[in-house]
């Protein structure tokens, strides 16, 4: 079982701490994957799990944390939220199966797979490094992962072709990009990919642009923090009421500014400075950003 690799009790070294700041960093592209795996009819994750470290309580010989990972996240812009993975080993206060919450800025890493291809993964990578090359076989063979090369940590799958058609002009070119380094990395091809058939689904039903959950949130104020474009633009387009608030206070706007989205940022500053969704035309819209 894969649960029993992954508890690891590393020390906070200087390598240890860049890797937990550069997870944070890129966490929400971890946040948009999830965001249309939760989408998807047939899951496409091998795995989607954040590592936490959790106090022991202990002194001495033992660890004062355990690094240990959680799965079936939820995030609302602040916390992480999730299940615990596996048994701890240095405490019993919790145990595999409890939920747990801890903030953005406490988490040390994520990661995620995708055909046994393994996306972020910064505090492994800094394992795999300082390993023997057969050390780095056995590691990977036991996970039943491919890690990549060590040092080159992978956050999104590289997108090469350009898709023509609708939406290409607000998509533009994609890349083959390797890591999160670059902080603008290209829309996700399911927002592309499924960009027309939503546009037609708001125009039959446009209501469903401004529906509001059993939490208080609106779609545009979901869709905005996990870095959809096309989802955002159609949700505006079709009706959606961009000065919402969510319980918290917060807008689609402020919760993109939060996470670093600076394409919906951009979007929705505009739209902002023009009047609610609901004054705003379509052909605002499809001018600004080329439908």
């Amino acid at each position: 079982m894969i649960e029993d690799k992954i508890v690891m009790q590393e020390g906070e070294s200087p390598a240890m701490r860049t890797a937990a700041e550069r997870a944070r960093k890129s966490f929400k592209y971890f946040w948009r994957e999830l965001s249309w795996e939760y989408r998807r009819i047939i899951p496409s994750l091998g795995l989607a799990a954040v590592k936490v470290a959790f106090p022991t309580g202990q002194t001495g010989d033992v660890p004062e944390v355990e690094h240990m990972w959680i799965n079936e996240i939820q995030f609302d812009g602040d916390t992480v939220t999730g299940v615990l993975l596996n048994n701890p080993q240095w405490f019993d206060s919790i145990k595999a199966g409890d939920a747990v919450s801890v903030p953005l800025a406490e988490i040390g890493d994520w990661m995620y797979s995708i055909n046994g291809k393994v996306y972020g993964g910064y505090s492994i990578d800094v394992i795999r490094s300082e390993m023997s090359s057969s050390e780095r076989n056995e590691h990977d063979q036991a996970w039943g992962l491919d890690f990549g090369v060590p040092g080159e940590v992978a956050v999104v799958p590289a997108q090469v072709k350009e898709k023509p058609g609708f939406l290409s002009g607000l998509f533009g070119k994609k890349t083959n990009v390797a890591s999160a380094d670059n902080e603008d990395l290209p829309e996700h091809a399911m927002s592309e990919n499924m960009a027309e058939k939503m546009d037609k689904g708001l125009q039959d039903e446009p209501a469903f642009a401004r529906s509001v959950d059993e939490t208080g949130w609106t779609l545009l104020q979901r869709d905005a923090p996990a870095g959809n474009l096309a989802p955002v633009t159609l949700l505006v387009k079709h009706g959606a009421d961009v000065a919402a608030r969510n319980p918290k206070g917060e807008s689609a706007l402020d919760l993109a500014r939060k996470m670093g989205w600076p394409r919906i940022v951009a979007f929705l500053d505009t739209v902002d400075i023009l009047g609610n969704s609901n004054t705003v035309s379509h052909q605002t819209i499809d001018n600004r950003f080329e439908f």
